[in-house]
């Protein structure tokens, strides 16, 4: 179900896919904190009211801004509790009055919402952990050969919800909708692993029509920020960084790059942090 096209064209980005433990949440905050940097009107969108990761994120910044005295860029957030398809782009579309970027985190679950969402995104995001068992989420390898035999159920969901999303591209003058599979945390990946799983990305992406983005490596630091709600963008609030935590920063600066966002998000050519 596509929504009516707002006034203006607000740019939505959609972190999905249908596994738990991949960085989603991290990485959609992390992003629209970014983005909120370079100087964009970010609001944030959690469809998940039972764990509500992204929301809970955003809580603890704003707790520690206040209670530190502090003015840090910061998207606006809410959870979305309940409602049908046609509930949520009506709430989407009013989220969209106030910002020019919309994030919208999905739960790691086959949903209606989920799929709405999904059918209605301008950059679909879908974060992985470089393992095979990540991997199986948008296709089934051969175990021999390591080739791709099959599409997965959620590929195959994308592939239609872009199929749908068609008319909405010609009828409301939307982008084409572009989906990115990040790779994240491959820090911990043995590899000759990681170039199979590199090789059976790239077969993927070109029968379906996704691109290949490196994403955040696993590191302590993420799990160790949450209660603050502060990110690796906030340097001057964090103390000392070390060089694993410059690492970190700039493979989100690569991200962010990768996304290839409308211009209004990096008004400064690059990301620059407090």
């Amino acid at each position: 179900m596509a929504s009516p096209a707002p006034s203006r064209h607000v740019h939505r980005i959609v972190f999905a896919n249908e596994k738990g433990g991949t960085g989603k949440s991290t990485t959609a905050v992390h992003v629209g904190v970014a983005l909120a940097y370079l100087g964009a009107r970010v609001t944030m969108l959690d469809l998940d009211p039972r764990q509500r990761t992204a929301h809970r994120y955003m809580e603890n910044r704003y707790h520690t801004m206040q209670r530190r005295g502090l003015d840090l860029p910061t998207p606006a957030c809410e959870v979305f509790k309940g409602g049908n398809e046609q509930a949520l782009l009506i709430r989407i579309e009013k989220l969209e009055q106030g910002c020019d970027v919309l994030i919208i985190d999905n739960p790691g679950r086959d949903d209606p919402l989920a799929r709405c969402a999904v059918e209605n995104a301008d950059t679909l995001v879908t974060p992985m952990n470089d393992s095979f068992v990540d991997f199986d989420l948008i296709g089934q390898v051969d175990a021999e050969s390591f080739k791709v035999k099959k599409l997965s159920f959620f590929a195959e969901l994308v592939w239609e919800a872009r199929i749908r999303r068609s008319k909405a591209t010609i009828e409301h003058k939307r982008p084409e909708m572009d989906w990115i599979v990040v790779r994240n945390r491959t820090g911990y990946t043995e590899a000759r692993n990681m170039a199979r799983i590199e090789k059976a990305l790239t077969e993927m992406s070109k029968r379906v029509g996704f691109r290949v983005a490196h994403g955040l490596s696993e590191r302590v630091i993420f799990r160790e920020l949450f209660p603050s709600g502060l990110t690796l963008l906030d340097k001057g609030h964090l103390g000392g960084l070390g060089t694993s935590h410059l690492v970190a920063r700039q493979e989100l600066r690569g991200l962010v790059k990768a996304l290839k966002l409308p211009d209004f998000a990096r008004p400064q050519g690059e990301l620059k942090v407090a």
